[in-house]
């Protein structure tokens, strides 16, 4: 089978081209021809770098958004005509391709915090994503959208109303090879990195959106657990001085270290005695299946794929944006033998490898390609 994917642009890592590369590396393992539609596809080898100043770069990027998704998408139809043979998956933007997967809902994000819509409306690029999507599901310009979660799917409905195409929910994948329990030596290795004693209890948070991703109860949660330590991984300089200052105030600041964006996550993973991620909103969230394939219970709220994957008390717990009862959790894990919920929580992905996630997306790509009717789709 060809496979065309359709995304702004792709290679190892998190967000949506990790998504894109990990689907790429295991349709390939499986045999099938993959291809890819990228930004730089669509500018036909011109190249593009993107500005140093800080706010011409992130007006450089929302005209990407829209570049992409007018020009592009028209170059993204000649592309596919060019291969009639070709099934294609959309990862945002572009208005082609027989599958759209659903990295998240802009206004759904943005009413997930306080004035919501004033959020939306004071950012031209959310606006423009609002209308664009409502365009896409409305006209059913594909055959088949894919929410990475129950969530998201009731996301997609409640924002857009009835959509033309029919849902499937296939979550993200994790890299089970990468991400797993470590090893003791590996576990002394990355705790000596950063200078932790033996008794030191911690719970780790990763995210760049501090607001969204509602670090600020976790912070607030240390003072309801004095034996635990929070290690932050992601935000930017400003976002991070910001909340540095937010921890002193709480008079936890001692017990807070900021490490900025970083990479190297399987370190992090390893260090820590738990994960915690008091989201507001999520379509997927891959880093808590990141987690719990490292070993480590996990505490979220009820957003994205968490209720789908925590079980409370086996491999962590659902959680409200409730400092009180997310510090009560954390030295409730805080007590637990270290790695006493690891076999669970690795247990619970075991089915969410890429090449399981990947098989899933096959299956509904070669129903696509026998021209069956999308009517039998159930979403």
């Amino acid at each position: 089978m060809r496979i065309v994917q359709i995304v702004q642009a792709i290679g190892p890592g998190s967000g949506v081209a990790g998504v894109a590369w990990n689907l790429e590396r295991e349709f390939r393992a499986l045999g099938h021809t993959v291809e890819a539609f990228t930004y730089a596809t669509a500018q036909r080898g011109r190249g593009h770098s993107w500005p140093t100043l800080r706010l011409a770069r992130r007006v450089a990027r929302a005209w990407g958004v829209v570049w992409f998704s007018t020009v592009g998408t028209r170059r993204a139809r000649q592309y596919l005509a060019d291969r009639p043979d070709a099934v294609s998956i959309c990862h945002n933007n572009v208005l082609a391709g027989d599958v759209y997967v659903s990295h998240g809902v802009v206004t759904a994000a943005m009413n997930s915090l306080d004035h919501g819509w004033w959020r939306v409306l004071r950012n031209p690029t959310h606006a423009f994503v609002y209308v664009r999507d409502l365009w896409r599901f409305r006209r059913g310009i594909h055959k088949l959208v894919i929410a990475l979660s129950g969530y998201e799917a009731a996301a997609l409905r409640r924002t857009y109303g009835a959509l033309r195409s029919p849902i499937e929910v296939i979550p993200n994948g994790v890299d089970t090879r990468i991400y797993h329990p470590p090893t003791c030596e590996e576990r002394t290795h990355a705790r000596a990195v950063f200078h932790l004693d033996d008794d030191d209890r911690i719970a780790l948070f990763i995210g760049h959106e501090f607001e969204r991703k509602g670090l600020r109860f976790a912070m607030e949660a240390l003072i309801e657990a004095p034996s635990v330590m929070l290690l932050v991984v992601g935000g930017s300089a400003d976002i991070m001085a910001s909340a540095e200052a937010e921890a002193e105030r709480l008079g936890v600041g001692e017990r807070v270290m900021f490490v900025g964006p970083r990479h190297d996550l399987p370190l992090f993973f390893a260090a820590a005695d738990m994960f915690v991620l008091p989201s507001s909103y999520e379509s997927n969230a891959l880093v808590i299946l990141e987690a719990l394939s490292s070993g480590l219970p996990v505490l979220s709220t009820p957003v994205g794929y968490a209720p789908e994957v925590i079980e409370d008390g086996r491999n962590g717990w659902i959680v409200g944006r409730s400092p009180a009862e997310i510090g009560q959790r954390f030295e409730q894990v805080a007590r637990e033998p270290v790695g006493a919920f690891g076999e669970a929580a690795r247990a619970s992905v075991a089915n969410l490898d890429w090449e399981s996630v990947a098989l899933r997306y096959v299956a509904v790509l070669e129903q696509l390609a026998r021209g069956r009717d999308r009517t039998e789709w159930s979403g």
